[in-house]
């Protein structure tokens, strides 16, 4: 068997070729310092061949408008059971205030997505709840982009209320719902998900509601949870799962596509303690992640073209490095973060504009506002 160098492998990406997935495992299996530093300027290059210089940021704020939830996903620190200590589910008029807080403080995006809550329905009737949701934001600020409700909060309303998955996504687009988080991802391999979060949508289901998004013309993230009980391998195949999706939306001319990748790497100090003896670290490890960070501009690239690390998770400093690392996008305000923050995340919850620009400014790089879907704002 012929062995195939690191050196030869970035040449290839250097030159434009699609990394096959056997190669991409090879660069995440490196641990020679002299490797990894090639693996990092190799994305660097490729980062700026792609996307340029500029870092760009989004001021956008976080809704996360329920934490009781029907499901018990093993890493999760965030969920409760109704009527348990720390439940809440926020009223119309408490959403309301935060939009209006969020607008007054120059957002240009809502983030918005919940816990599974069975009760959260509107004359016995799942779908009506969100479309409600949705409706008093657009009415009151028809402005803001609405970016909201993953994959498995689809899969949830759909199941509840007998409908298919495109009766949601059209009712949620006519409503005003403008973009999806691909988020609910974790790591689309059955066998992960089995240990990580049994009761989610499985890999098929998360790639057939995101696919129909793209069809129906709703744009969406994608995002990989890392750094917990997956191996290379598995990453690498979540990885080709996601440059596939885009691939199809591209080839078959759909009027919408995967706007950006974000790499989040498992926090486990809060998490429940199984999984937490299991993956055996409370904070993710720097290393391991922009690793990763980089071969996945190495490998996505040609085809998703903006990478985002998580500052919630990885810290400003490392979401900072993460721009050395294949990272154009630094994330957003966010303003409030309930999740991550709830696993035990150091990250903070709120960033100021200017901070996030001083971060940019302090690796040389310039800066820019960008709405969700990447065009600028503010010129």
């Amino acid at each position: 068997m012929v062995t195939i160098t690191v050196d030869a492998i970035l040449e290839r990406a250097l030159s434009g070729y699609d990394l096959l997935p056997e190669e991409a495992v090879v660069l995440l299996k490196q641990n020679d310092q002299s490797a990894v530093a090639a693996i990092r300027a190799t994305a660097d290059k490729l980062r700026q061949r792609q996307a340029g210089d500029t870092v760009t940021y989004i001021i956008n704020r976080n809704i996360n408008f329920t934490n009781i939830c029907e499901q018990h996903c093993s890493f999760c620190a965030f969920r409760r059971d109704e009527g348990e200590e720390g439940a809440y589910w926020l009223d119309w008029a408490h959403i309301l205030e935060k939009a209006t807080d969020a607008v007054q403080r120059g957002a240009t995006e809502i983030c918005m997505q919940g816990g599974l809550n069975p009760q959260a329905k509107v004359n016995g009737k799942s779908l009506p709840y969100y479309l409600k949701v949705v409706e008093k934001i657009k009415q009151e600020f028809p402005q803001l982009h609405l970016h909201a409700f993953s994959p498995q909060e689809v899969q949830f309303i759909a199941r509840e209320d007998a409908l298919q998955y495109a009766d949601v996504i059209i009712a949620f687009q006519d409503a005003g719902v403008d973009s999806m988080p691909g988020t609910a991802a974790e790591v689309l391999d059955d066998q992960v998900r089995r240990i990580l979060c049994p009761e989610k949508i499985n890999t098929t289901t998360w790639l057939e509601i995101v696919s129909t998004a793209h069809r129906l013309g709703l744009y969406t993230t994608s995002t990989m949870l890392s750094g917990h009980i997956e191996t290379p391998e598995q990453q690498i195949k979540h990885l080709e799962k996601l440059r596939s999706l885009q691939q199809t939306a591209i080839h078959r001319d759909y009027p919408a596509r995967i706007t950006e990748f974000i790499l989040l790497p498992f926090v486990g100090k809060e998490a429940p303690k199984p999984l937490r003896r299991r993956v055996g670290h409370d904070q993710p490890i720097l290393g391991d992640a922009l690793l990763l960070t980089a071969v996945a501009r190495i490998f996505l690239g040609n085809w998703i073209p903006n990478h985002q690390p998580s500052w919630v998770k990885l810290g400003l400093a490392g979401a900072t490095e993460a721009l050395l690392w294949g990272c154009n996008d630094i994330g957003g305000t966010l303003m409030e973060e309930h999740i991550t923050t709830m696993a035990g995340a150091q990250g903070g919850t709120n960033m100021e504009v200017e901070t996030l620009q001083a971060a940019i400014t302090s690796i040389g790089r310039p800066y820019q506002q960008r709405d969700t879907l990447y065009q600028t704002v503010g010129l």
